[in-house]
């Protein structure tokens, strides 16, 4: 069994909703011409396009037959999360999205819906993510950067939220989000090839820090992009914990009660991520429908010479216990 369990969907239904007015949010606004979309939250800069990659399912049913994938995890796009709009509206519009998750999951076999919440509130975040998982989902995917941008995953405000996921043992997967104020980012496609990494590393490293893996144990934390620059600057993350007496939390210890996607594209990173975390810890991803994914994503974990074992773990075992395939 395989199992994709990084990707993006924004159903083609969710946006009719809101073309047609059949559901309105005060903060959010649906710019459409010409069959494009874009989203705009609390009158910000509209998204990026609505990509049709991320809205079509026939195509996306093709790849996953294509690439011998059984069951893909298709979660929220992290621009549409709308984590700059009040806390309530923001609770009400994750219900929508989910609702809208769920549903295309029903409608298609093979999907495995991961749900969205307001992270903009740890309560409110807390109350949404009861909700989803009381529905039928594993857990949620959340952005780097909660509160409209500004914030830091590892805000005691947050707490709440940390807690129900830690309680109710939900599965999280951490992902970068899309914008950063370092003009040095903004040419050669460096913001995919070096921001998004950028962005993850600082704010699990401050979770890291903050001994969130220790405090909220119950829960299953994915990071994306293979944990980023994590697992290659741990020595050097360590040195800074050793040197400083108020870092109470050890961050080995913390990073290895994480997993990882395995979206690293090169077999001697992926082998040294399993050198140090261990296989039952990497799960396959693809990131689709993004060019900058590895849409061929189980070619690196046969090219890595794994060995069986550790092979089927990576590409379904492991991810079918955090995501509740094949479970009553």
């Amino acid at each position: 069994m395989i199992i994709d369990t990084h990707s993006h969907h924004v159903p083609e239904a969710m946006l009719d909703d809101l073309v047609s007015g059949r559901e309105v949010f005060p903060s959010v606004e649906l710019l459409a011409e010409d069959g494009k979309y874009r989203l705009a939250f609390a009158g910000g800069k509209p998204t990026r396009p609505v990509m049709p990659g991320l809205r079509a399912v026939e195509p996306r049913l093709a790849w996953m037959a294509e690439q011998s994938v059984d069951w893909q995890v298709c979660a929220g796009w992290l621009d549409s999360f709308g984590y700059g709009i009040p806390a309530d509206e923001g609770l009400a519009w994750s219900r929508f999205v989910n609702q809208h998750l769920k549903r295309a999951a029903g409608d298609n076999a093979g999907f495995l819906p991961l749900a969205t919440v307001p992270l903009q509130d740890g309560e409110t975040a807390a109350r949404a993510l009861e909700e989803a998982m009381a529905e039928g989902f594993s857990g949620a995917m959340i952005g780097t950067q909660p509160k409209g941008g500004a914030g830091k995953l590892d805000d005691p405000d947050l707490d709440p939220f940390w807690q129900a996921a830690s309680d109710l043992g939900a599965t999280l997967y951490v992902h970068p989000m899309f914008g950063s104020d370092d003009d040095r980012l903004h040419d050669f496609g460096m913001m995919n090839a070096v921001g998004r990494v950028t962005d993850e590393t600082i704010a699990v490293a401050r979770m890291l820090y903050a001994g969130h893996m220790f405090r909220f144990p119950g829960m299953n934390l994915v990071l994306s992009l293979g944990g980023a620059a994590l697992p290659y600057i741990l020595g050097r993350i360590c040195k800074n914990h050793e040197q400083d007496d108020t870092l109470a939390y050890d961050p080995r210890g913390g990073l290895k009660r994480m997993y990882f996607d395995s979206i690293v594209y090169d077999p001697p990173a992926l082998r040294y991520l399993i050198d140090l975390v261990g296989a039952d810890r990497v799960v396959l991803g693809s990131d689709y429908p993004f060019s900058i994914g590895d849409l061929e994503p189980s070619r690196v974990v046969h090219e890595s010479n794994l060995g069986e074992a550790a092979t089927e773990a990576i590409l379904g075992g492991t991810a079918a216990r955090l995501f509740g395939v094949g479970s009553a």
